[in-house]
């Protein structure tokens, strides 16, 4: 689930949750075109995602026995492919994830069998857990301050764990009627309309 909101009153909240801090990274998700369908007629993505500790390029503070960490610039890489929408109350959908270990080789990789970048996405992102559930805070370059509740678990759990979601946001005073079911990459997309 996703929110507009501000927040200091949410981190006020997870503080009396008791959710547990996870900290603060920089995420810059490069998003790409299939050469041979339309994403987002599909409604599929593809995002390279490299992550960082904010201002810190120099990944001291990252142990040296974390292999998937660039030790030179502390950033972490992903791939993930996101399916379909599997609920339309909540956006869950099935999605494939890898740590890569050179996010810059990869980039030539899929762009060597066609795959294009097709936007950029950067935020801010600090990172709660409450109840099994991630709380993110993140303030998105062009769009501004949105909280995310997320949890992973099978599709025949959908919707356990969509109600668990929706009583979490109300315990962080959001309203789960107001969640946006676009991804940022898409509210980018329109804005830039």
């Amino acid at each position: 689930m996703k929110v507009e909101a501000p927040h200091g009153p949410v981190r006020e909240r997870l503080g009396d949750l008791g959710a547990e801090s996870l900290g603060p990274v920089h995420q810059r998700d490069t998003y790409y075109d299939h050469p041979s369908r339309d994403f987002a007629e599909t409604d599929e993505a593809l995002r390279l995602r490299r992550e960082s500790a904010p201002d810190d390029a120099s990944g001291d503070d990252v142990p040296d026995a974390d292999p998937d960490v660039d030790h030179a610039t502390g950033t972490t890489a992903t791939l993930t492919y996101k399916g379909p929408l599997v609920d339309g109350d909540s956006k869950t959908r099935e999605e494939v994830e890898s740590v890569v270990a050179d996010p810059d080789a990869t980039d030539a990789v899929l762009r060597a069998v066609g795959f294009e970048p097709a936007a950029v996405v950067e935020k801010e992102r600090d990172r709660y857990e409450v109840d099994g559930y991630l709380v993110s805070l993140d303030s998105v370059a062009g769009l501004g301050a949105f909280v995310e509740v997320e949890v992973k678990g099978e599709v025949d759990a959908v919707d356990a764990l969509r109600e668990g979601a929706f009583d979490l946001c109300r315990r962080l005073g959001l309203d789960p009627d107001a969640s946006i079911q676009t991804s940022y990459l898409g509210l980018l997309l329109d804005a830039d309309e």
